[in-house]
């Protein structure tokens, strides 16, 4: 059975599972069900293959034709049951890699970001380098050729869980260095990282049981007055469609839900309680 398992990914909200094909029940103004990455990788170095082959030079161009739009970033936040554990408002100022350096303190996160890409997330371990993963590994490289001639910024209060002392934070990272393929324990750069800071096992894959209600509620904000709700079995998942919506952008997510709901003024007011 193992070999008919296929990698499990959707397109565009209309792919998403829910039990009324216009995303919403008859009789009921709740939010859908969002898709379930099980069986899934985000892999968002697929967009950065080329670290480790050409110089920052080469990088810091190719990132420069699409510079990145803050105002594109779509606001989310992040409920598990009545508790937000993540939230982030779009337009957050970013910094180049050498100004990123003079703010940076062991054990902060950092996120690089750049137009139609995955955010890439890393730890700042000191002496000018970060662990992160990369390409299905645990590396150790110096913040300036993780960057890749992307801008980003120190984003330590995203996550509202609390933080492990920093030294505790760097000798996670550290103490994963090396480690790749099946030996690593996220999908992605994001809840690697996270991991590292907050120590939570729902970073990890596997982490929670897919089971029963789906306890996660990711919230997508696109306006006072406009917004929408997808729920999620596992913080895992939230993650991975949190990222998915971060590389495509705000636009792109307002147009899915626009066709798929008709037309951009059914998007319902949302109700979810805070």
């Amino acid at each position: 059975m193992g070999n008919q398992v296929e990698k499990l990914t959707h397109l565009n909200y209309a792919e998403v599972p829910t039990s009324d094909p216009n995303g919403f029940d008859p009789d009921d103004d709740g939010p859908r069900i969002g898709v379930s990455y099980i069986f899934s990788n985000d892999d968002d170095d697929e967009q950065d293959d080329n670290l480790d082959h050409f110089s920052p030079e080469n990088r810091r161009v190719d990132h420069e034709e699409k510079p990145f739009d803050p105002q594109d970033e779509l606001e989310c936040s992040i409920y598990y049951r009545e508790e937000c554990v993540y939230e982030r408002s779009s337009g957050a100022a970013t910094l180049s890699a050498e100004s990123l350096l003079n703010k940076c303190r062991p054990g902060d996160l950092l996120e690089f970001v750049a137009t139609g890409q995955y955010p890439h997330w890393a730890v700042y371990v000191g002496d000018f380098q970060v662990v992160h993963l990369h390409r299905a590994e645990i590396k150790n490289n110096f913040l300036t050729d993780v960057s890749q001639g992307k801008k980003g910024r120190i984003v330590n209060g995203l996550y509202r869980y609390r933080a492990l002392p920093p030294e505790v934070i760097v000798r996670n990272a550290l103490d994963n260095v090396g480690s790749r393929d099946r030996s690593l324990y996220w999908r992605n750069s994001e809840c690697f990282a996270a991991w590292c800071r907050f120590g939570k096992r729902e970073f990890k894959i596997g982490g929670e049981i897919r089971i029963g209600k789906q306890p996660y509620r990711l919230k997508l904000l696109f306006s006072e007055k406009k917004s929408h709700v997808l729920e999620f079995q596992s913080l895992e998942d939230v993650i991975m469609e949190k990222r998915r919506n971060d590389q495509i952008g705000k636009d792109a997510v307002m147009q899915e839900l626009a066709n798929h709901l008709n037309t951009t003024n059914e998007i319902k007011e949302d109700h979810f309680v805070n």
